[in-house]
């Protein structure tokens, strides 16, 4: 919304800082090339200020890794997307990418930086994310959202799998894509060893119905039932 209109309304740093206030446990961006949504000066400037742990997500550029190594956050999450991708779609194949993959996570646990690595619920990317060195993966949760109405239960079933790999393998575990307030609780129900979430988008969309602390509440309530 800012990026759209130019200036700095909506103002992100106080946003962020008010998702904190109201309970937010994390905040998440994710900086892309070409700074459509958060800006390298956001994430800058976002660091001395927040209180809660603080995740950035992208590609493993050059740029983006630099950027990381200079800000130090809690967490990195390394995602596949190219460059003019609109959002995540997939995770990594974890098998073909082992050795990239093993090389960043290895700079950034250098650094002391939590690393996770962006994962479909396969059990087998789940083992070569944790042979890369991961920390974490994320588990895309899309396919979950798309199937829920469908039929939850098979939908969630590779998701509860996986999260027993992840547990297996020593790795924490989150999720994250297209979760929301129709689909959250069960998923924090079903899935086990679930460390965080991360959403963005549903949150924003439903804040502008009913408000950013009430929204807030919902999701950590939704998130409450599960445990």
């Amino acid at each position: 919304m800012r990026n759209a209109r130019g200036g700095n309304n909506p103002d992100v740093c106080r946003f962020a800082l008010d998702c904190e206030a109201l309970g937010g446990e994390g905040i998440t961006v994710h900086p892309r090339p070409d700074e459509r949504h958060i800006r390298r000066s956001d994430v800058f400037a976002l660091r001395p200020l927040l209180r809660t742990e603080f995740n950035i997500e992208g590609y493993p550029s050059r740029e983006f890794i630099d950027l990381v190594l200079q800000v130090k956050p809690a967490q990195v999450t390394l995602v596949p997307d190219a460059p003019d991708q609109i959002t995540s779609n997939h995770g990594w194949d974890t098998v073909a990418h082992q050795e990239f993959l093993s090389e960043v996570v290895g700079t950034f646990k250098e650094a002391g930086i939590r690393t996770s690595v962006f994962v479909d619920p396969d059990v087998t990317m789940v083992e070569y994310a944790a042979k890369a060195g991961a920390d974490r993966v994320e588990l895309y949760t899309e396919p979950y959202a798309a199937g829920y109405a469908a039929g939850r239960e098979a939908a969630i079933a590779p998701y509860v799998e996986a999260a027993h790999a992840a547990k297996k393998f020593g790795l924490g575990l989150n999720a994250g894509h297209d979760l929301s307030l129709d689909n959250l609780a069960y998923f924090a129900q079903h899935v086990p060893h679930l460390d965080e979430v991360s959403i963005g988008h549903a949150l924003i969309c439903d804040a502008l119905y009913l408000g950013l602390a009430e929204t807030i509440r919902r999701y950590k309530q939704c998130l409450t039932i599960g445990n």
